[in-house]
């Protein structure tokens, strides 16, 4: 008849030792984890101040289309383009935004910004806006011929309303090529009621190419460098912040 091995029995004191050994194992790993993260958000804001660029500024690379790390310091005398103004003319505030009818941070920036800024401050005649062209290219192909399109609407009086068009359906236009692109945008201005057989020979003949490389060409030296770019009172805000820091930094330009 087989042995019977009776179950070793364990010592309480013995087994509350090894679990307070496995604990501190845990939580030497969670401290370990821990420190490794601070580390890393250490290492990287060192990396910015050594490159003369704030956290802040560095998120707001999300909120843009192609932008770089510098920005200028003060006021800038940009100017304000030949495109009509959206709002009174005499207003104290003057804001010029650098913008591609391609880019889904500038369509952002339409979509959740622009209608409150209109409300509150252009209806009011608190705040003047100003339109100018910064077609990326290198990653909006339809960018460039979006621009003239526009300026072409503008050529039959109807800028703001094609400007409003094109953000609405971008993601119907932006992906088409070749004629395609032409037929959608001659569409649009058959909806808004021009002579569309003027508007395409318009776009066709690349009438407005070198109005809009002037806006970009304004928008590079006036230290824009990606999309959207906007100045209020010369001072550049970038990327598609919130409303409610526009609504700040405007209100600061009016006390001021």
């Amino acid at each position: 008849m087989p042995k019977k091995i009776s179950p070793k029995k364990i010592n309480p004191a013995s087994f509350l030792k090894l679990l307070s050994k496995v604990n501190v194992v845990w939580i030497l790993v969670l401290l370990l984890i821990i420190s490794s993260f601070l580390i890393g958000v250490l290492v990287t804001k060192v990396t910015y101040l050594e490159k003369g660029v704030t956290t802040s500024s560095a998120g707001n690379q999300a909120l843009g289309d192609g932008l770089g790390q510098q920005r200028p310091v003060g006021p800038v005398d940009v100017a304000v383009g030949h495109l009509p103004v959206l709002g009174d003319e005499n207003a104290p505030v003057t804001i010029v935004e650098f913008s591609d009818f391609q880019c889904p941070f500038c369509k952002s920036l339409f979509d959740e910004t622009l209608s409150q800024i209109k409300k509150e401050f252009i209806d009011s005649g608190k705040v003047k806006f100003y339109y100018r062209h910064y077609p990326l290219t290198s990653i909006h192909p339809n960018a460039q011929l979006a621009a003239e399109a526009s300026e072409c609407a503008n050529d039959q009086g109807k800028f703001w309303d094609y400007h409003d068009l094109l953000f609405e359906n971008q993601d119907e236009w932006a992906a088409l090529t070749g004629t395609a692109v032409n037929d959608k945008f001659g569409e649009y201005a058959s909806g808004l009621g021009l002579n569309v057989s003027e508007f395409n020979d318009c776009l066709i003949s690349g009438r407005f190419t070198d109005a809009v490389n002037e806006d970009l060409n304004d928008g590079t030296a006036a230290g824009v460098d990606g999309t959207p770019g906007t100045f209020i009172n010369g001072y550049l805000t970038v990327g598609a912040v919130p409303f409610e820091q526009f609504k700040t930094e405007i209100e600061n330009a009016l006390g001021n």
